[in-house]
């Protein structure tokens, strides 16, 4: 079955049909689904949801997008959340310098702080990067070494991904790999291990050819693994068994 490392369905796309979509996984092939927060009012949401699936878990962060909101307080709470055993994950955070709406220095602070819950937890991470290779690299090498995670909807060259890689970081590939226009991507599958890659949608966001522009959900997961097969030269098969065990490994989950 296929493993899910990184969704929302917390957002208000799912509103209306969330509880359909869910209860059709299995016959769609998905097993397990990691749903993640992005806010820090998603984190106590998304532990809730997942209490009502149980082939749901659970990862509590707040993106760069939304450290403003963050404080020394509000992160103990977090910590709290995590006491929960449906909480495999801290994530999603890390650094956003394209639409920069925090800070980047505050940004850095609590992709810092974030990573030190992690690392006194016991919990992987999950790494969120966009037009910040450099300074996240840096952050990565400073504060998440020895740490599990993944360097989530992935976006830069193969030669850093395989830095990634022997930190011992999982690759994060999702639609974005299905679009005529991913050649980095499409290159950093080639070259990298099937073992170092999980499968993930980021839905309701990049849906995967042929529902690209339309709202995402796990059930498109198949043509995700079905291009890094042909990438990789490797059956289906192949990819979904071992993108599974690599996210079983990467969450503790037997």
């Amino acid at each position: 079955m296929i493993f899910e490392t990184h969704a929302h369905y917390d957002d208000e796309q799912f509103d209306q049909d969330r509880d359909e979509i869910l209860r059709s996984m299995a016959a769609g092939g998905i097993g397990t689904i990691v749903n993640v927060s992005a806010s820090y009012d998603s984190c106590r949401r998304v532990v809730d949801m997942v209490q009502a699936y149980p082939f749901m878990y659970a990862a509590v962060g707040v993106h760069p997008d939304e450290v403003g909101a963050l404080n020394e307080e509000r992160l103990e709470e977090m910590r709290k959340l995590c006491e929960d055993p449906k909480v495999v994950a801290i994530g999603e955070i890390g650094l956003d310098y394209y639409w920069d709406k925090e800070a980047r220095e505050e940004q850095r602070h609590w992709f810092i702080r974030q990573l030190e819950l992690a690392r006194k937890l016991g919990l992987p991470v999950l790494i969120h990067s966009r037009e910040a290779a450099a300074d996240t690299m840096e952050v990565m090498k400073g504060y998440g070494k020895g740490l599990k995670g993944v360097i989530h909807c992935y976006s830069y060259s193969a030669e850093m991904a395989k830095e990634y890689v022997k930190m011992g970081y999982y690759i994060g590939v999702g639609g974005v790999v299905t679009f005529k226009n991913a050649r980095k991507l499409k290159e950093t599958v080639e070259e990298i291990p099937l073992t170092s890659i999980v499968l993930e949608t980021d839905c309701p966001y990049l849906a995967p050819v042929p529902y690209r522009g339309k709202r995402n959900s796990s059930l498109y997961l198949p043509y995700v693994a079905e291009e890094i097969a042909a990438l990789k030269q490797v059956s289906f098969e192949e990819v979904v068994s071992q993108t599974e065990r690599n996210a079983k490994d990467l969450y503790g989950l037997v």
